[in-house]
């Protein structure tokens, strides 16, 4: 959305613009901070293998993918099924990677794993 020339405002921001607040000179596109919480920081086991290699490289894949999704999106609702698709595969990297690092008994099974909020 182009607001004031040159300058991109998300529709995350326009609730600032309209009551006052500052402008934000550009728009990056993020998933937003909610979306990292399910994204895993370390490796499950400190086991640094091909499978937490692979999960990152999804992860990077996912994120590269949304910025470019959502510089294309012309509507709100572009923008939320571009957030929705990444959603999806962030949640899909993390199943596969803890699938298999749970075959290589790295996950007992039973385990609960909490993600912080």
């Amino acid at each position: 959305m182009k607001i004031f020339g040159k300058t991109t405002v998300s529709m995350m921001a326009l609730p600032a613009l309209l009551t006052g607040g500052a402008i934000p000179t550009a728009t990056v596109a993020h998933p937003g901070p909610e979306a990292h919480n399910h994204i895993l920081t370390a490796p499950i086991a400190g086991k640094r293998n091909n499978y937490w290699f692979d999960y990152k490289s999804d992860i990077e894949e996912a994120e590269s993918e949304l910025e470019s999704d959502l510089r294309r999106a012309k509507t709100a609702q572009d923008e939320r099924e571009a957030r929705a698709e990444f959603r999806r595969e962030i949640a899909d990297a993390r199943k596969d990677y803890t699938k298999e690092m749970r075959e290589r008994g790295y996950v007992a099974r039973g385990e609960v794993e909490v993600l912080d909020r």
